[in-house]
């Protein structure tokens, strides 16, 4: 019979440091820093064998992501570069995009859900919906969530 997995939240300060440090290779592998797991073990300055063991075991839990995440719908023309010009307003706005989900569009009229992070926002998230609205092709523009 399979255990199920049971997850508990736990301050860092007061773990082994090893599993600090396999967090820190993961992440230097994601982000391309280091090309194979031995690299970023070393870098990380623990063994290959210790960053195997712990590396589907540990995960960064991002407290400052907490109510940073909305996502909002849009309706846009079926017109070339209308999303483009929506997601570099959002970019220019400080928002980071996370996913987009668009459909085919019916009545030249495409349905979008774009999630975002507004940590680094230049401005309010009120504010960024009125920007988008006044981009060409933009023909409605809403909060789903988040907000």
């Amino acid at each position: 019979m399979e255990k199920k997995a049971k997850y508990l939240l736990v301050d860092s300060q007061i773990l082994p440091e090893v599993y600090l440090k396999a967090v820190a290779a993961k992440k230097l592998l994601a982000q391309g820093k280091a090309k194979s797991a031995s690299d970023a073990a070393k870098a990380a300055g623990i063994s290959r064998s210790a960053f195997y063991k712990y590396k589907d075991f540990v995960h960064e839990y991002h407290t400052s992501l907490n109510g940073c995440i909305i996502t909002i719908s849009a309706a846009l023309a079926d017109e070339a570069g209308v999303l483009s010009s929506l997601m570099a307003q959002i970019s220019e706005s400080g928002g980071n995009i996370l996913t987009i989900h668009q459909n085919i569009p019916m009545d030249s009229v495409a349905p979008v859900l774009i999630s975002l992070r507004t940590d680094q926002l230049k401005c309010s998230q009120e504010e960024l919906l009125e920007k988008a609205k006044q981009l060409p092709g933009v023909l409605n523009i809403q909060f789903a969530s988040g907000n």
